[in-house]
């Protein structure tokens, strides 16, 4: 079990950056891979912290992963065979069955409805 933990600290840009905190269990720099389905991503970067066992990485999103479905990528420690974390991104038509999407439209139609509330309350006063 390792003692790594990540945390996301921005995604903007095709770049995603996180943090990894803590010692491998194994001494030295994590030994960090990224996967896309079956493929390991080789456009990665981790770089030593501001502190001792911290260290910074980067993920360029390839392009051919901007499109249409749902494209996880998983971050692992290869040294200890453990999942550290995983980000997500969905595109296209299969966004619109997303829940977040939804609740987006559902907070659409609520402010036309208050809207439409608001002006009959005013007009029939």
């Amino acid at each position: 079990m390792t003692d790594l933990t990540l945390s996301k600290t921005r995604f903007r840009n095709g770049l995603w950056e996180g943090r990894i905190e803590g010692k491998p269990t194994y001494g030295g720099r994590p030994m960090v891979e990224v996967r896309l389905f079956d493929t390991v991503l080789e456009d990665i970067s981790l770089t030593e912290g501001e502190r001792a066992n911290v260290w910074n990485l980067s993920i360029r999103v390839p392009v051919h992963a901007v499109c249409e479905g749902v494209q996880t990528f998983v971050i692992f420690d290869t040294m200890d065979e453990v999942k550290l974390g995983e980000f997500t991104l969905i595109g296209g038509d299969p966004a619109s069955d997303d829940i977040r999407a939804e609740i987006e439209l559902l907070r659409a139609e609520l402010d036309m409805l208050k809207r439409a509330f608001r002006r009959h309350c005013r007009d029939t006063a």
